[in-house]
């Protein structure tokens, strides 16, 4: 008889794998930025508000006519880009600080007042109306719809409002290098002004102007002056000082184009209302929310101490 064994012991387990070689962790991808957000993020912001504006001035010397005396008032504001379609509430952020808010406002505050009282989505403001409660409860200022766009008995109340150092907001076209266009309202756009410069063919009295030490013609409220006083039909030419969301530099548009893009609002952007985005957009669209819309913003104290253009009776 043959001895009885045992059975062989089972091989041994084969060897684990080796582990995976590590991964890089990715981060999440941002979503794509858009070229006005690149070309800002190349951009210094200026030091010095009166260089910059000036600079802007040497660039353009050749549209201001050497026959008018040229007179500068402008109270400066930061800037801010904006992201996606908030240029309305962006511009209310920068006009803000001008109107002597007991605290800062940040855009956070802006835009979830805003969306808390349904009068946007995105950031957008199709609406001139809500626009106004929206910058009265946000600042606790006083505001004031203008309609008809910046001509007629608007042009004196918009110059003497940024004479005495108060913002407007305006909707307007926007042209690719974000001056103003005709478009329809297909580029609605908002905008800050805080400033203005006047092309003037009266004598600039020593007293109230002083002489821009680089730019021949040009001149600044002298120190200690009250303000701007001057015949009202001595004004020529009227440029304005803007700034909006998508640049962090002051631009200077003509108050006529400014009131042409202004008046030619009129409908939705058909790009937009495809792109499967929510807006709100008030009954009677863009013609009734902005066409024409002007807007005073100052702070809560007595109106009477805006300064006027003097008239020749």
């Amino acid at each position: 008889l043959q001895p009885h064994l045992p059975p062989p012991p089972p091989p041994p387990p084969p060897p684990p794998p080796p582990p995976p070689p590590p991964q890089c962790s990715n981060p999440p991808l941002s979503p794509a930025k858009k070229l006005y957000q690149v070309l800002a993020e190349g951009q210094l912001q200026p030091r010095n508000v009166r260089e910059e504006l000036k600079s802007l001035l040497q660039n353009r010397s050749d549209s201001f006519s050497k026959e008018l005396n040229w007179l500068l008032i402008n109270k400066p504001v930061p800037s801010l880009i904006q992201d996606g379609p908030q240029c309305g509430l962006v511009a209310l952020w920068m006009a803000g600080h001008l109107l002597d808010a007991p605290e800062a406002v940040s855009l956070e505050k802006i835009v979830n007042c805003a969306v808390e009282n349904n009068y946007t989505v995105q950031g957008e403001m199709f609406s001139g109306d809500n626009m106004v409660n929206l910058a009265k409860e946000v600042f606790a200022c006083h505001g004031e719809l203008l309609t008809d766009g910046l001509m007629g008995s608007n042009r004196s109340r918009i110059l003497s409002h940024l004479k005495a150092g108060y913002p407007v907001l305006i909707p307007y076209d926007e042209d690719f290098n974000h001056e103003p266009c005709l478009r329809k309202g297909h580029r609605a756009h908002w905008a800050v002004l805080t400033g203005v410069l006047l092309g003037l063919k009266c004598k600039m009295l020593q007293d109230v102007y002083e002489k821009d030490h680089d730019i021949p013609g040009l001149h600044h409220l002298a120190g200690g002056a009250a303000g701007a006083s001057y015949p009202e039909d001595c004004v020529v030419e009227v440029y304005l000082l803007a700034k909006q969301g998508k640049s962090l530099k002051y631009q200077l548009w003509e108050y006529e184009r400014v009131h042409q893009s202004n008046v030619q609002l009129a409908e939705f952007s058909p790009k937009r209302g495809s792109d499967g985005t929510a807006y709100i957009v008030p009954d009677g669209g863009v013609k009734l929310g902005l066409c024409g819309v002007v807007i005073l913003l100052q702070p809560l104290f007595p109106v009477s101490k805006l300064t006027a253009p003097t008239t020749n009776n």
